[in-house]
């Protein structure tokens, strides 16, 4: 059985490897009859930042369900192994997150741009060195590697899910969710992930979220999800029954993401079936993980 939360937070994540990445946007959402609010950073948001903040709720342990906007493992289940012909080949999710952030450890801010030369795991990536694009041998054909939450994700409509071994593009996830696979090792286990861990009595829990689906759920269109200014969050805001924030210095896609998925997730949280996906079973949730929302 799930539980309520009081609060609900969404982490809009960057992979960019820079100090402060303008992708990274936290907003929450305290009260049900309240908009979200973002939360500023001087200067904005790093990756130990963010990190640290985590913590801090942890340490208070805030009643809070925290979405992040990044896949938690890498595709295990279609091949018997994340990196196939690699005897080395972490076992299970958490030591793939141990293994990577380990494997990164000299790259700043959490970044991980030394996956993209180790001389076997970079064969399963498309990436790109100076101004060429390699795809390495192992990557497979056409969009990639995806995990069971991925495949059903498209092949329900819920998004374009894409193959975090794509580190090329616009539309490329690989990036975050490689440094957010540190992030989650640097928690130490002081935050329980779902579903990698059951739902604890108390405290704050992390899910693995994909915005688009709560833009879905807002009704905002396939193809235009995207809230780039005070009149389109507004809609998306009233189809959950809730007024517009207060204005925002920038209208961008991470800050309007993170309000509006925390506001749905605060509705999402209390759906069972979102928490008991027919196709999750103890093995997808220990190699693969899953994306909250995908029934």
């Amino acid at each position: 059985m799930n539980r309520p939360f009081a609060q609900t937070a969404c982490i809009d994540w960057s992979g960019q490897a820079v100090e402060r990445p303008r992708g990274i946007a936290i907003a929450v959402s305290a009260a049900p009859d309240h908009p979200p609010t973002l939360l500023r950073a001087d200067r904005g948001w790093s990756r130990p930042a963010v990190l640290e903040w985590l913590l801090d709720h942890a340490r208070n342990d805030t009643d809070m369900l925290i979405g992040i906007d990044f896949s938690a493992a890498l595709p295990f289940l279609d091949r018997g192994a994340y990196f196939p012909e690699w005897n080395d080949s972490p076992p299970d999710a958490r030591d793939l997150w141990r293994y990577i952030d380990c494997l990164c450890a000299a790259d700043p801010h959490l970044a991980a741009t030394a996956i993209t030369t180790h001389t076997h795991v970079a064969r399963h990536f498309r990436m790109q060195h100076g101004k060429a694009i390699v795809t390495g041998d192992l990557f497979g054909t056409g969009l990639g590697r995806l995990r069971i939450v991925e495949q059903i994700c498209r092949a329900a409509g819920h998004g374009n899910a894409v193959s975090c071994f794509n580190l090329i593009g616009a539309a490329q996830v690989g990036k975050s969710s490689l440094t957010g696979m540190r992030l989650l090792h640097r928690l130490g286990g002081a935050i329980p992930i779902w579903p990698f861990d059951p739902i604890p009595a108390s405290g704050p829990m992390i899910v693995e979220i994909y915005t688009s689906i709560a833009a879905r759920h807002a009704g905002l269109p396939r193809g235009r999800s995207k809230m780039r200014d005070r009149a389109s969050l507004a809609f998306g805001l009233a189809t959950f029954g809730l007024p517009p924030p207060a204005p925002l210095d920038r209208y961008d896609d991470h800050s309007t993401d993170a309000i509006l998925t925390a506001a749905w997730l605060r509705r999402a949280a209390v759906r069972e079936d979102l928490w008991h996906p027919a196709a999750l079973n103890n093995e997808i949730g220990r190699l693969e993980g899953w994306t909250f929302g995908v029934p």
